[in-house]
């Protein structure tokens, strides 16, 4: 697999949810802070997102906004200010999937139809590609801009606007493709970022592609530098400043992080995981995830939530 859909699969878990809204006049409603990641796409209308550390955010029809640290925030229609947060009224069906609004209060005003979601995520194993993530992600509808994010958005809201047969697996389909469309735009876009230019720089895309399609490989500096076309010392200067470590430290964490993922995804053995981590005996696996994780490989599956089991 590639980094970014590894990213997002180790710490993926469980099904993403969503649903449409439609409501008018002056509304304001607020999201508590969600151990996940929210998202909220613009289909008719415009409002305001107010986060709760940060600048307001107005969004237009065609807009998305990813809040991937699960950020609070207050969503409101596009009079609203700053001392909107204040009444705001907290609510705890946000939880549940639900998406509950406070209506119109007597004044005229456009409609504003929202798609609305979230995703559950394991924070213990978190990429340092999607913990660069800004707080909020907004991605403007532009004219000819992120035409994969456009369609997956069209696609979702027919889905989502009636009964439609098979709606349950397109739905949660869709779902993870918005969230990959959406980390795609960001680091299209981000002017900054160490993994923004990490992926565009060619040396370590190429090593980075090495070590997440064969993460059992015995990889040494040498062989990874030979697959990226470089000296060993051109790997590793530019590998360590882009990625924040060197490569045979970036790839014992991710061969650590994977097994985590084997571990609560699947009722593979420890000498399996061992073997497809690149390690050649379950002690010395057991080893090494106990220095990462500070606990037992098997304890750790003990405690783990299965993926498909909601809280």
């Amino acid at each position: 697999m590639d980094v970014v859909s590894d990213a997002i699969s180790t710490v993926r878990i469980g099904r993403p949810s969503s649903n449409r809204v439609r409501t008018s006049g002056r509304w304001c409603t607020r999201l508590a802070p969600y151990d996940g990641a929210g998202f909220h796409v613009v289909m008719e209308g415009s409002c305001v997102l107010l986060p709760d550390d940060g600048a307001p955010v107005p969004l237009a029809a065609g807009d998305a906004v990813l809040l991937p640290h699960g950020a609070g925030h207050v969503l409101a229609d596009s009079r609203a200010e700053e001392s909107d947060r204040r009444r705001a009224v907290a609510f705890e069906e946000w939880a549940d999937g639900t998406y509950p609004h406070r209506g119109a209060v007597g004044c005229e005003a456009s409609a504003v139809e929202l798609l609305c979601g979230k995703y559950r995520l394991d924070r213990s194993r978190m990429h340092p590609l999607l913990g660069e993530l800004p707080t909020v992600v907004h991605l403007p509808n532009r004219v000819g801009a992120h035409p994969e994010l456009r369609s997956a958005i069209d696609l979702l809201g027919r889905e989502l606007g009636g009964l439609r047969p098979g709606a349950g697996i397109a739905v949660p389909g869709l779902l993870d493709l918005l969230l990959v469309y959406m980390i795609r735009s960001w680091m299209a876009d981000a002017a900054t970022g160490a993994w923004p230019a990490a992926l565009g720089d060619p040396v370590t895309a190429a090593a980075l592609r090495a070590l997440h399609s064969e993460p059992a490989a015995p990889w040494t500096n040498d062989r990874l530098a030979a697959e990226a076309g470089v000296s060993r010392a051109t790997l590793a200067r530019r590998f360590t400043a882009l990625v924040g470590r060197p490569p045979m430290a970036y790839l014992t964490w991710w061969r650590l992080t994977f097994a985590a993922t084997l571990l609560r995804d699947t009722t593979d053995s420890l000498s399996a995981i061992a073997r497809r981590c690149g390690y050649g005996t379950p002690y010395a696996f057991s080893h090494a995830f106990n220095r990462q994780f500070g606990t037992p490989p098997g304890r750790y599956r003990d405690r783990a939530q299965p993926a498909g089991e909601a809280r």
